[in-house]
């Protein structure tokens, strides 16, 4: 099985989107962020849903 689309950690989100990890759960928290994946007590965020996120804040951008 290949995985696709990789499931990434609260700390390697943060960094993909180059905020810190507090400010992240805080985005999460207030719906700006999508929830988490839960895997048991472990929480992992789809990379192309977080890549969604950026697209999304790219075209807000650009149709303002």
């Amino acid at each position: 099985m290949t995985i696709t689309d990789p499931l990434l950690k609260a700390r390697e989100a943060a960094a993909l989107l180059g905020i810190s990890e507090p400010t992240f759960w805080r985005h999460v928290g207030k719906g700006t962020l999508p929830k988490p994946v839960k895997l048991g007590a472990s929480s992992r965020w789809p990379q192309s849903e977080l890549l969604e996120v950026i697209e999304k804040a790219k075209a807000d951008r650009n149709a303002a």
